[in-house]
């Protein structure tokens, strides 16, 4: 297979498996913010967790199809530290700047997510491609 064919075949299973995860992930923080009155940093973090646990079963196993091993988990658990902030506190910034505009708070946590996960995934299909799962 060449390393274009792996590329796109990795990217398009990565966008796959993040659409699985964003469902968990903005499916919580939604329902955290609207029905339970979380903030958005508690409702995201709760979120992003979830979302994260089901991004890393379903890459390591299907995306990059990788063995187990304690060293790649570390790996990961360090990206994902260092995105969950870039992420959380993206989302936190914009959801305010949004609801600062008085849009609907649906919209403006959806479009908050949309932006801060996109960010996100972008920087961890990156390192976990080029340095992670290589």
């Amino acid at each position: 297979m060449s390393t274009r064919s792996s590329l796109q075949t990795q990217a398009g299973k990565f966008i796959i498996s993040g659409a699985i995860s964003a469902v968990v992930d903005l499916g919580l923080t939604w329902v955290l913010q609207i029905f339970f009155g979380a903030g958005p940093v508690l409702a995201r973090s709760v979120g992003f967790i979830f979302g994260t646990i089901t991004a890393y079963l379903i890459n390591r196993r299907w995306t990059f199809q990788a063995a187990p091993s304690t060293r790649r988990f570390l790996m990961v658990a360090a990206l994902y530290t260092i995105t969950y902030f870039v992420n959380v506190g993206l989302h936190a910034a914009l959801y305010r700047l949004f609801s600062g505009w008085e849009w609907n708070d649906s919209l403006a946590i959806v479009v908050a997510f949309v932006i801060a996960q996109g960010t996100a995934t972008v920087i961890n299909f990156i390192v976990q491609r080029v340095f992670i799962f290589r």
